[in-house]
């Protein structure tokens, strides 16, 4: 007697996903993580200054944008709102570990070096999570905007929507965040300008390319014609 044909429970169909979309998140909530990290340093862009978690808050800029080709705009937004968890649970655990006594063998300078880096107070913080919150919501709902009636997301519009979308969503994280921060503390103006000249020129020279790259790999993950 020929067995009856294997078929998935509900809860297999739930759990499976695109392959594009696992691997995609898994990426976009570490560089949620990294990004915090790699602004404590300053990267000199030409004349410009600009705090290297750029690079890894475009990546989320990237991602996102992404998802939102491949898999639609509630799917990337979703994204957006888990990526929160991998953030808090980071901080959460950064500032566990700082409030640990250091062992006392371990170099004085070293534990100075770590404590700086990682050291945040709670306005930077919140002036970070919200920042992320509304910069890359509003990315995904302009990239998704502009698609208008285009289906098959290749080649020059692609990337142009994509450049429209981080340049403006760099723009509110630039301003979001540094005025959370540092209003009042010192002169946020020429801060301001820099940071977002900076960010704009990257979002318009290097994310499209770089959209572009993740949605022909997202399709080649998911085995569909690049």
């Amino acid at each position: 007697m020929d067995s009856p044909p294997l078929t998935q429970t509900p809860a297999q169909t739930a759990l499976s996903i695109p392959r594009s979309l696992f691997v995609f998140a898994l990426i976009y909530g570490g560089m949620t993580v990294l990004a915090g990290v790699l602004g404590n340093k300053q990267v000199a862009l030409g004349p410009l200054a600009v705090e290297a978690g750029i690079f890894a808050f475009l990546m989320l800029v990237v991602l996102s944008s992404a998802v939102a080709e491949l898999h639609g705009r509630a799917m990337a937004n979703r994204m957006v709102i888990v990526g929160f968890v991998p953030l808090i649970l980071a901080m959460a655990l950064i500032g566990f570990v700082l409030g640990l006594p250091a062992a006392a063998d371990m170099d004085r300078a070293r534990l100075d070096a770590f404590q700086m880096v990682l050291s945040q107070g709670p306005r930077l913080m919140g002036a970070g999570i919200l920042a992320y919150g509304i910069s890359t919501l509003l990315n995904v709902r302009v990239f998704s905007a502009l698609s208008g009636s285009e289906k098959g997301g290749s080649g020059w519009w692609l990337m142009a929507r994509g450049a429209i979308a981080s340049a403006l969503s760099q723009v509110v994280d630039t301003l979001i965040f540094i005025t959370v921060a540092f209003y009042g503390v010192f002169p946020i103006g020429p801060l301001l300008v820099g940071q977002m000249i900076a960010k704009v020129a990257l979002s318009l020279i290097v994310v499209p390319v770089v959209i572009q790259g993740a949605v022909v790999l997202g399709r080649k993950l998911d085995g569909m014609p690049a």
